[in-house]
């Protein structure tokens, strides 16, 4: 079993209106001893936006703005902007994050130059609706089949006549392009799904209506230990290593006290990403304190951001959806354990 430090709460709320229910859910970078933190700020009413602080070191916050650095512009985002995260790609740095109207959460982007003034790029994933997606995987029964379930089965319009697109969510960015192209995951439940592209500007409706017809070949991971039993998403941007992509993601099981949501890890080929090498059989860390095991949403570890000091990686994570904190873990040892797991 890999050692597991937990660092404590590193963000509360505080009485600013924009962030009086939550913090949590942090994108991170780092540049040299200074950590840029993006997080999830909840007002009353569940009504998200994007604060910004700063850390010197990975643990002393240092800077805090009292107004939120992104907020809801468009009728997409009407609701909240959610869950962001962060990676610098050549000069530019993507901040990818889940916008919700009230109906619909699918993924969007924005980006920057110096991380203070960000440009709106929109919505990258599909909106698409459950009976188009079930239309388009006929041809794939044993695929579509486990997408058929409560959280995905939903009517392509509301009351109101808006469409209700499936739920598209933890859209993240590899740091770098691979092979010349723009590699993200993004998650449509249960399973990991990825895109690669050359320019993002080939996200069309043509583009997204090929990829469903082969849905099957852009499924990234998949549940496959008991604690990833309800479903998996997306969770920091993975780092580049030598063994290959090291991926913090997130998996969900279900209990008769509710969900728990866990901090997980794999590696994935570092020239094709869509080949997983090994993935630990046991959760990286789980809810086991007072302040992961209750809060807004109780049993929730939420991993969104890293930054690595030395051999230590600081993990980011939401804590019941209340708080943000952190653990630790030595990489070395961490990439030692799934290396010992490849047979």
């Amino acid at each position: 079993m890999v050692k597991i430090k937990r660092e404590g709460v590193i963000l509360e709320t505080t009485s600013l209106e924009f962030e009086n229910e939550s913090v949590m859910n942090p994108a991170v970078i780092a540049e040299g001893n200074t950590v840029h933190m993006f997080y999830r700020a909840v007002r009353e009413g569940n009504h998200s936006t994007i604060g910004y602080c700063r850390l010197e070191g990975p643990l002393k916050v240092v800077e805090r703005n009292e107004v939120p650095l992104l907020i809801p512009e468009f009728p997409y985002e009407h609701q909240g902007v959610e869950d962001p995260r962060i990676v610098q790609i050549e000069d530019t740095y993507y901040l990818t994050y889940t916008a919700y109207d009230g109906f619909s959460a699918v993924g969007a982007l924005a980006v920057s130059s110096d991380l203070k003034h960000f440009e709106k790029k929109g919505v990258l994933t599909s909106q698409i609706t459950y009976p188009h997606f079930k239309e388009l995987l006929r041809s794939q029964p044993a695929v579509i089949a486990k997408y058929y379930r409560s959280y995905n089965k939903r009517e392509a319009v509301n009351d109101k006549g808006q469409p209700l697109y499936l739920m598209d969510k933890n859209l993240v960015f590899f740091p770098r392009k691979i092979n010349g192209k723009f590699y993200f995951m993004h998650r449509i439940r249960p399973d990991i799904q990825f895109v690669a592209v050359e320019q993002l500007e080939q996200l069309t409706i043509a583009f997204w209506k090929q990829y469903f017809l082969s849905f099957s070949a852009h499924i990234l991971l998949a549940p496959l230990y008991e604690h990833e039993s309800s479903y998996i998403g997306a969770g920091c941007p993975p780092i580049e290593t030598s063994a290959g992509w090291l991926l913090i993601y997130h998996s969900v099981y279900d209990t008769p006290a509710g969900y728990v949501y866990s901090a997980c890890a794999a590696l994935l080929d570092i020239n094709d990403p869509s080949v997983e090498i090994v993935r630990l059989p046991y959760p990286l860390f789980s809810p086991t304190t007072g302040y992961e095991l209750s809060g807004v949403v109780s049993r929730v570890c939420f991993p969104t951001g890293t930054a690595l000091f030395g051999d230590t990686l600081y993990i980011y994570y939401g804590a019941a959806d209340k708080q943000v904190a952190c653990v630790s873990v030595q990489l070395a040892e961490l990439l030692n354990e799934l290396i010992s797991l490849i047979e």
